[in-house]
């Protein structure tokens, strides 16, 4: 009898013991490990990072992500506010990194219509500058920079948001002084500036069946005059209604089905209210501020949290079950205390949109990713 309650003892110790064992490895488990036989993880990277006086941020990225990319640094305001006086201060910082730290680095974004300097457009009586000296300025922006990173950076966003929900062009200043052209031409140089370089065109929403119409349609056209691209990135800045999964999934396999990588990229989830339907990610966008648009500013009540980890663990399995396809997934920051959705589209506001929470904690997302993946093997 007594060998037998023992026994019995042993194997409860045993179990326990397995229990214990397995629930740290769970808790150390990082998401890059966890996810590196299915795509790489990223993250971006703000200047307070790059520089290190975030310190608690960094180590999060050192320990959880194998990617990264510049939030930015590397636009073109940011680069070369005056015409041909390049800052590369903090770019390099964020390259040296990258490559300390042994990341797969994302250049962002060399062509996109905000944040570039008013310059880039027009002369010095402040008219619009002609379709050529326009198409030079961009070849002069493209080679200096990727040509500086060569080697370096491995992929660039080349074009950044181009095209409107219904599938039209955006109506931006490269649009209207050169035409549709820009895009090849932004692809073409800087292919020439890196021909090893992976070259993305990132968009948001493109959920819609006109964008991702539009952007199928751009690929091809591409693809028919022979000029390199390798990817779509597929912004990520979503809420608790958009976009649908179902045809969030279409796009990301029409753009498969189109011979591209996809990378998620700018990944966030907001909780709260959207002021307007159609914003997008429009970053031009903003509205005054109410409180009934800040409903969550002591904290999240456990029904609200419970709805987001849910939402997110539906668009990571989404990005599991197609990890075939999808190269890196790349969140929109580290923790919510930095995250640029606390003041868009509405300035003020509390959000809680990424993996990390205002104490550089691991929300239960990230275990639940974590086990996730570990279950799909």
């Amino acid at each position: 009898m007594k060998t037998k309650t023992l026994k019995a003892k042993n194997v409860w110790i045993l179990t326990l013991l397995c229990t214990v064992l397995i629930g740290c490895s769970t808790s150390n488990a990082s998401l890059k490990d966890s996810l590196k036989d299915k795509f790489m993880i990223g993250v971006a990277m703000n200047a307070a990072q790059i520089t290190g006086a975030d310190s608690a941020s960094v180590e999060i990225i050192k320990n959880q992500f194998n990617s990264i990319t510049a939030e930015n640094c590397m636009k073109s305001e940011e680069l070369q506010p005056i015409e041909g006086e390049f800052n590369f201060e903090l770019a390099d910082k964020f390259v040296k990194f990258g490559e300390e730290n042994n990341m797969y680095i994302i250049g962002h974004t060399l062509i996109w219509h905000s944040q570039a300097p008013k310059w880039f457009f027009t002369d010095e009586k402040g008219t619009d500058v002609s379709r050529e000296v326009l198409i030079e300025r961009m070849k002069k922006h493209i080679f200096t920079v990727v040509g500086r990173y060569k080697g370096k950076v491995k992929g660039w966003d080349v074009v950044n948001e181009a095209f409107e929900d219904d599938g039209s062009w955006r109506k931006s200043k490269f649009y209207q002084i050169i035409g549709e052209d820009y895009m090849k031409l932004a692809f073409q140089f800087a292919h020439e500036a890196d021909p090893d370089a992976d070259l993305y065109y990132n968009d948001y929403s493109m959920a819609h069946k006109g964008r991702r119409d539009a952007v199928v349609n751009m690929i091809k056209k591409l693809q028919s005059e022979g000029v390199k691209i390798d990817g779509i990135g597929m912004q990520g800045h979503m809420d608790m209604e958009f976009p649908v999964i179902g045809e969030f999934e279409k796009s990301l396999v029409a753009f498969a089905q189109a011979g591209m990588k996809v990378m998620i990229t700018e990944l966030d989830l907001t909780i709260l209210p959207r002021p307007d339907r159609n914003v997008g990610a429009e970053i031009s966008a903003s509205f005054e501020y109410q409180q009934s648009l800040n409903p969550y500013s002591e904290g999240l009540p456990d029904s609200a949290a419970t709805a987001l980890h849910d939402r997110y663990n539906e668009f990571f399995k989404l990005f599991m079950k197609h990890s075939d396809k999808i190269e890196r997934v790349t969140l929109w920051g580290v923790s919510d205390r930095q995250s640029w959705r606390n003041n868009w589209p509405v300035r003020g506001r509390t959000d809680y949109p990424l993996l990390f929470d205002v104490n550089y904690q691991p929300k239960p997302i990230v275990k639940t990713i974590i086990e996730e993946a570990k279950s799909m093997k």
